[in-house]
């Protein structure tokens, strides 16, 4: 990946994995634009970019649920730099509890940010990068998206679909010019732990919980853009995770044991909070 000059899009930039891209893709030379619903937290993080190349980023509040919004930035994007090099669709939240607990406004509040608004970003970028012959599209999903995820049944349930989507657009995309990419972490060590919704449990003992060794974000955006450089179709790390996905696909079994641990110990503190 070339990536000095290039021109890029990132949502859900202003913490987490996304700030962390937005920062290194900023060092390595493209010129960005920084979205994010927080408004705000885009601003300090294109301010960040600037200081190290003055004029390099700029900063967008964005809805990624809107439809419109994220193509009229696209087309912005486009207007502006004559084109458009890469797009990181990367917002995205989690609603962690039982799914006796979760409410069909929950469900659809996940489907619309981690579905939705990937697909709004995909959509989008693919039909300007198709028309350039060019570009690279990069969708943040995760091992949730590759193997069963108890206790985050729809967190899993967009991230298995934006691996099928960003599989699917790689294929079309292929004769056209259009690369695409899904990233499959493991833990993070992101704001998302902070902000995601735990319903009828204790934040703090649900992670405590968690089973494996967090990523810093650091090293996720290093290890993401390695992966783009490389054209990956599919980004997995770390290797905790590349292990579960290779075992689920050899023997789908094999992770039923650690699904009853993530569901049991949910439910020792269900109704805690």
């Amino acid at each position: 990946m070339r990536e000095q000059g290039q021109i890029g899009i990132i949502t859900g930039a202003a913490s987490g994995i996304g700030r962390a891209l937005a920062l290194e893709l900023g060092r390595r030379g493209v010129t960005l634009v920084v979205s994010d619903i927080d408004g705000a937290g885009a601003e300090q993080v294109a301010a960040a970019i600037n200081a190290m190349r003055p004029d390099s980023a700029r900063a967008v509040t964005l809805d990624v649920t809107d439809a419109e919004a994220v193509a009229a930035l696209v087309r912005d994007t486009v207007a502006q730099h004559g084109r458009l090099d890469l797009m990181f669709n990367n917002a995205g939240i989690s609603i962690t509890g039982d799914a006796r607990d979760l409410s069909i406004a929950q469900w659809r509040r996940v489907i619309d940010i981690n579905l939705m608004g990937v697909i709004y970003g995909s959509d989008a970028a693919y039909k300007a990068m198709a028309a350039q012959g060019s570009g690279h599209i990069v969708n943040i999903a995760s091992l949730a998206g590759l193997v069963p995820f108890p206790t985050n049944a729809p967190y899993g349930a967009t991230k298995h679909a934006v691996v099928g989507l960003s599989l699917a657009l790689r294929a079309e995309g292929e004769d056209l010019g259009v690369r695409v990419s899904a990233v499959c972490p493991g833990f993070v060590d992101s704001n998302i732990f902070n902000a995601t919704e735990v319903v009828n449990a204790s934040r703090e003992k649900l992670i405590a919980n968690i089973p494996f060794k967090k990523v810093s974000v650091d090293e996720a955006a290093v290890r993401i853009l390695d992966g783009v450089a490389r054209n990956r179709a599919m980004i997995v790390f770390p290797a905790y995770a590349q292990l579960l996905w290779w075992g689920y696909r050899l023997v789908p079994d094999l992770l039923a044991p650690l699904g009853r641990r993530l569901i049991r110990d949910l439910r020792k503190i269900r109704g805690s909070a």
